[in-house]
């Protein structure tokens, strides 16, 4: 049995859009990026390309041969099934934002796996942009995974589910902000991951969906296993505020 079509357009258009939380499009009032001559030469170095954020991504070879990767398209879109959320007011605000314009702030790359019948659902991005802005970020998505306890989502059929919401440690370095999802919808059980990790001036999102369970171990192996790719591939540690090469 698949996973239900309404709440795949659900998941399909939340992720998408949470997976965006690296843009400058979160932080409002963040400052401005350096735009005079001197403030340019002082910069710290150039962002990695949309190519070596791409290269930094998990392949379906390296997740397993029972997923398979889903072409970025409409039904990937929050457009293709609109997501009203509600519940929680920081949350909310950061889900309802339109992502189309991330590729506009700076680098950025996702990708979504399929389980078998389409569930788990894996969800990955990574978004390069200025150090300031991404401070101001994580520290946004921090406080709107913290105080976010229940959320609702309903899609363009009138289909609702309300989730619980549980700030979690879901890889090996508790201070990235996460948050666990459970709800039912129609009597199957329902279970959601979504975090952020910091690696310079790259930001790494990363989200889980799955149905008739509630066990993190496959979300948290997968989400370890994305950070120590991005780790390996970018040559910056996870947690660490600086790109390589800036001036300490």
């Amino acid at each position: 049995m698949s996973l239900p079509r309404h709440f795949r357009a659900l998941t399909a258009a939340a992720v998408a859009t949470v997976l965006t939380l690296g843009t400058a499009q979160l932080a409002a009032g963040a400052p401005p990026a350096p735009t005079s001559a001197s403030a340019v030469t002082s910069a710290a170095p150039l962002l990695p390309t949309d190519e070596q954020l791409r290269a930094a991504l998990l392949t379906a070879a390296e997740i397993g041969p029972d997923f398979t990767e889903v072409p970025a398209g409409p039904d990937s879109s929050p457009e293709a099934g609109a997501s009203p959320v509600a519940g929680c007011d920081a949350l909310r605000a950061l889900l309802n934002r339109d992502p189309s314009g991330a590729s506009a702030q700076g680098p950025h790359q996702e990708v979504q796996f399929d389980g078998p019948d389409g569930t788990p659902m894996i969800t990955e991005s990574l978004s390069a942009e200025e150090a300031a802005r991404l401070d101001a970020d994580f520290a946004t998505v921090g406080s709107a995974f913290a105080d976010c306890h229940s959320i609702t989502f309903t899609d363009n059929t009138g289909a609702a589910v309300t989730f619980s919401a549980t700030p979690i440690a879901l890889g090996d370095r508790a201070g990235a902000p996460a948050v666990r999802l459970d709800g039912n919808l129609a009597g199957v059980r329902l279970n959601g991951y979504l975090g952020i990790e910091r690696l310079g001036d790259v930001a790494l999102a990363y989200g889980y969906f799955q149905r008739d369970s509630d066990d993190s171990q496959l979300a948290s192996l997968y989400y370890r296993a994305a950070v120590a790719k991005a780790e390996r591939t970018l040559g910056v540690q996870a947690g660490v505020t600086t790109a390589p090469g800036s001036a300490v």
